[in-house]
């Protein structure tokens, strides 16, 4: 236990591990005091409260519980972690208890009447509440699902409707996991509800519709939620990617650059003209990366205009635009508007085609800074995509000035890692560097098990990169028509790190582990 000064010296002092959690008071214990993680309620006698505390000079806390309980509290002193964890795993069964009875309860009651078309509250007023006793079963529900899926650090939430049965599941890490079957018949009423939140035509069940959602989960905390409708063979299915605007002024050192690959990056976004391009499959983290990039530009100096397709995330003091095509508004038209508006740094949601490369290129060459992004698997395979476009090769290897490929690995728990052993030539067959096993700490694995702290061993993610700047060299290569293949070895030469080789410094490093680094990769074969 944590050594306590003399003015913690007049509480009294608990082990939780000896503790019967069981006798916890219930109904003194709410979501708000969860939530906040730093005062459990333990056992009340008459009007006086004892609560488990790690650090009784959190006054304030105190006075929170006190006025919420309409008792006096009392402090006991435990340790800080296992407060942590008791508290996790409570929130997990309460949210766990929560769907069910909706589920099997309240769900089953909803009538054909509940569900009304009305728009959403106020903004400011819009605190996402799932246990408001004048909700409609159906509202509570979606709010709860939310709330676990903002809670549990997941990027996607999926409603999905079939013959027999309906499923909603969760991305979280990047893999999908069912988390409820709500039954079969309320699928629609689930999808309504979304739709209305996101403002959507509820009566179009024929083609797909985009929408988004804002919710505020405190007073100093709100997500925003991307909506996207598609009808099935068995009706609605949708989908919410949630935008967590926080992720964006993280800082560039919370995205996992190693040291030469951050001071490439900051170079490039110094320079006043030139293109940035980010590639990488759906899913990859490119939105961060590119949100991450123009909040650090994001200055009263600066004019920065990006077109989007949507807007994911909103930042002030950027002039963000929707591109709708079916207006006329496609990206290309967006760029040449923005030329016109005096912009010293344009950001293209993602380069298509022809004509938004070619207004690319040019802004990139007259005095501007161009962030955008591509489909593609490599730096190399970039810089060939973009001369299959139609881009000249001379063009292409004067305004390209940074090509980040990126790719999101599983972060291995810090509480239940185990180490994983392995002889050097094995590791040398995996790719490893000599250097990477002499100078790299001990590896590590995934827990079996995991523990209440994480899922499976593995607890958020991390990015992979591989970040080449375009050398005098490289550029003469991509002017001669030089191979994806000529142009990775070339990027090699100079000592610009592949994604595997970025990946496998991150298994050295503990971060992630082996099996993470060849299911990203597609590389070796973990142990």
């Amino acid at each position: 236990m944590d050594t306590f000064n003399q003015s913690h010296a007049k509480h009294p002092l608990m082990d939780l591990d000896a503790f019967d959690l069981d006798r916890l008071p219930e109904p003194l214990i709410d979501e708000g005091i969860l939530r906040r993680g730093v005062a459990l309620p333990l056992r009340q006698r008459g009007n006086r409260l004892f609560a488990a505390v790690a650090d009784p000079d959190g006054l304030k806390a105190l006075d929170d519980l006190q006025q919420s309980v309409g008792l006096v509290v009392e402090p006991v002193l435990v340790e800080a972690d296992k407060l942590k964890t008791v508290m996790e795993n409570l929130r997990q069964s309460r949210r766990a208890e929560g769907r069910g009875a909706a589920l099997g309860g309240s769900l089953e009651e909803f009538g054909s009447g509940v569900l009304s078309v009305e728009p959403e509250a106020d903004e400011a007023d819009d605190t996402l509440d799932a246990s408001g006793a004048n909700d409609a079963p159906v509202v509570r529900f979606v709010n709860q699902v939310l709330l676990d899926a903002a809670d549990g650090g997941v990027s996607d939430i999926h409603f999905e409707p079939f013959e027999t049965a309906y499923r909603i599941r969760f991305r979280t890490d990047g893999l999908l996991a069912e988390v409820a079957n709500p039954p079969r018949r309320l699928g629609s009423r689930l999808a309504a509800r979304l739709k209305v939140m996101a403002e959507l035509d509820i009566a179009e069940r024929r083609v797909p519709q985009d929408g988004r959602i804002k919710i505020r989960l405190s007073k100093s905390r709100t997500l925003d939620l991307r909506v996207n409708t598609l009808p099935t063979l068995w009706g609605e299915k949708v989908v919410l990617r949630i935008l967590d605007p926080a992720s964006a002024s993280l800082g560039l050192d919370a995205l996992g650059f190693e040291t030469g690959q951050k001071a490439l990056f900051t170079e490039a976004l110094a320079r006043p003209e030139g293109m940035i391009l980010v590639t990488g499959p759906t899913g990859s983290g490119k939105t961060v990366t590119l949100y991450t990039a123009l909040n650090r530009l994001n200055t009263p100096e600066r004019n920065i205009a990006t077109a989007e397709d949507p807007v994911e995330i909103n930042l002030t003091g950027i002039n963000q635009v929707n591109v709708n095509p079916k207006v006329g508004l496609d990206f290309a038209a967006a760029l040449r508007a923005f030329l016109r508006q005096d912009p010293d740094v344009l950001m293209v949601g993602e380069i298509r085609d022809l004509t938004t490369a070619e207004i690319a290129v040019k802004a990139a060459q007259t005095g501007h800074l161009v962030l955008s992004t591509l489909h593609t698997n490599s730096a190399a395979e970039t810089l060939t995509r973009m001369r299959n476009i139609g881009v000249p090769a001379f063009n292409l290897a004067t305004s390209v000035g940074l090509i980040i490929a990126q790719r999101l690995a599983r972060r291995l728990c810090e509480e239940c890692k185990t180490p994983f052993a392995a002889t050097p030539d094995a590791l040398l067959e995996q790719g490893f560097s000599a250097e990477m096993i002499d100078h790299g700490g001990p590896l590590f694995q995934a827990s079996a098990q995991g523990c209440p702290a994480c899922r499976k061993g593995y607890k958020g993610r991390i990015g992979i990169f591989e970040v080449v700047k375009i050398t005098p060299s490289i550029a003469s290569l991509v002017m001669d028509g030089g191979s994806s293949l000529q142009l990775a070895e070339e990027a090699r030469r100079q000592g610009f790190m592949d994604l595997r080789t970025a990946c496998l410094a991150k298994v050295a490093e503990g971060r992630t582990s082996l099996v993470e680094a060849n299911r990203i990769t597609g590389a070796g074969h973990g142990g």
